[in-house]
């Protein structure tokens, strides 16, 4: 017997991937892992409450939002376009690294990782941050705030709470047009 399967195509760090066929019902996890390679997303809890396994959603409005791939089935994602942490540096034609981002640089800096399972969901939360910021600046004396609410849904094991926000904070007060002055 084998399980029905529907076609799935998906913009993935900016290169379209399929259609291919893929089990009805199968979590987006197993996909990225199983079928494309992309073992960045890790799969922690498994019941989406640790938020290892976020990739963001690039919304059509230029929006972008943390989607955890262990709960979500893979054909949620259909015509979509998403980015694993494996598409957040900058990489030149041949997928060599040119250059991590900012915030990939400042957890690596910041030394904000022990055993790293936990680093790529905390760099996706981040980065959407950072983007939401830049659309909408928050005020100085707010950064510590809402980089706690950003951050909180995502669960450290090792206890790498506090580098992990102070390098997220350091890129937000580093960055120009993130925060404004109170008023």
């Amino acid at each position: 017997m084998s399980l029905p399967t529907r076609p799935l195509a998906v913009t993935i760090n900016g290169h379209r991937r399929g259609p291919i066929d893929v089990p009805e019902g199968l979590m987006m996890i197993d996909v990225l892992h199983e079928m494309l390679g992309l073992t960045g997303p890790r799969l922690g809890c498994g019941i989406g409450i640790c938020h290892a396994c976020v990739v963001i959603w690039d919304r059509d409005d230029r929006t972008s939002e943390e989607v955890r791939t262990c709960i979500t089935g893979a054909h949620f994602f259909e015509g979509k376009s998403i980015r694993t942490i494996e598409g957040i540096a900058r990489r030149d034609d041949t997928g060599r690294v040119l250059a991590l981002s900012p915030v990939q640089q400042a957890v690596l800096d910041k030394f904000s990782f022990q055993c790293g399972y936990c680093t790529p969901g905390f760099v996706m939360a981040a980065t959407v941050l950072v983007e939401r910021l830049a659309r909408v600046p928050v005020p100085r004396s707010e950064v510590e705030a809402t980089v706690s609410a950003a951050l909180e849904p995502h669960i450290c094991r090792c206890t790498g709470y506090v580098r992990y926000y102070q390098a997220v904070r350091d890129v937000i007060l580093a960055t120009p047009g993130l925060t404004r002055d109170a008023g």
